[in-house]
């Protein structure tokens, strides 16, 4: 349960936000946060979702959360939650958006799934990368805009976190080298593809089955990329049917050999996961390099 203290502080946002009243009835925290903690809030306004962090790694984090959302929302695509606020309580920062009740899926549940991340990658842009940096997990995520995907990929997802990598002594030297060969390399793998809005983290912890029995996605790390790496990320842990992918290919059909890539686009997630968590991650990424190289 929230403390008093923090229950408090956001009845007085809940009531600046709706220009009325608000009451926390009560609260309890919901598992499977690895990065934050996340509660539901019953209020006089309403069921909510409340994220909170306390590493203070990033102050902005759930403010550029939120705009991820709302960029994903404003194109229609998907079922997004709704943000509310986000803020800052004494050493922790919060934010409180909109709670979807689950459900059990509708039989074409996988079917509108794969058409919504289509339709979402139809949303394009004149270069790879994004307006501003925001994070993924609690790594901060490089967004520079590139008017080419292999220039994007080599120095914004996989230099800039090889080399952080190895200086937290995770990478040896000469796997700055191996990761070098790769990114000279990518023009020989990589077709030439449009910009396209990704979720940018699509694993299957990142969407619900609402109760209306559709998809609703969330904890996205927006920006416009290869639309590959979205496929990618979903393969990666698995948890997708097949007809997710089915359908997908029926409204945005991929290149016929874009499996022969799915291991080198899911190097981004990979390097994301070795900084977080190290352990096994190390050797997948060291394969996967020397894979591509």
């Amino acid at each position: 349960m929230l403390n008093t203290s923090l229950i408090e502080h956001l009845q007085q946002r809940f009531t600046d936000f709706f220009s009325s009243s608000a009451i926390i009835h009560d609260s309890r925290e919901l598992p499977g946060g690895d990065i934050n903690q996340v509660f539901m809030v019953d209020t006089s306004k309403g069921r909510f979702l409340v994220k909170l962090n306390a590493a203070m790694f990033g102050l902005d984090m759930f403010e550029k959360e939120a705009r991820g959302l709302i960029h994903l929302a404003d194109t229609g695509s998907l079922k997004v939650p709704r943000p509310l606020f986000d803020g800052k309580f004494h050493q922790q920062i919060f934010l409180v958006i909109e709670f979807i009740d689950p459900g059990a899926p509708s039989a074409d549940f996988w079917e509108d799934f794969g058409e919504g991340i289509a339709r979402l990658h139809y949303n394009t842009h004149e270069k790879f990368g994004f307006a501003y940096d925001n994070f993924i997990g609690r790594v901060v995520q490089s967004n520079p805009q590139h008017a080419s995907w292999n220039e994007f990929y080599a120095t914004e997802r996989i230099t800039n976190l090889v080399v952080k990598i190895y200086e937290k002594g995770l990478l040896e030297k000469e796997h700055l080298t191996i990761a070098e060969n790769l990114c000279s390399r990518l023009k020989d793998f990589f077709t030439d593809e449009r910009p396209a809005l990704l979720h940018g983290d699509l694993w299957n912890g990142n969407f619900i089955c609402g109760a209306d029995g559709r998809v609703a996605i969330f904890d996205p790390a927006v920006y416009y990329g290869n639309r590959e790496m979205d496929l990618a990320m979903s393969l990666l842990f698995g948890g997708f049917d097949e007809k997710f992918y089915n359908s997908y290919q029926y409204h945005f059909p991929l290149s016929p050999d874009w499996r022969n890539r799915v291991e080198l686009c899911q190097l981004y997630p990979l390097l994301v996961h070795l900084m977080l968590f190290g352990g096994h991650y190390r050797q997948k990424v060291i394969d996967v390099m020397e894979k591509y190289s």
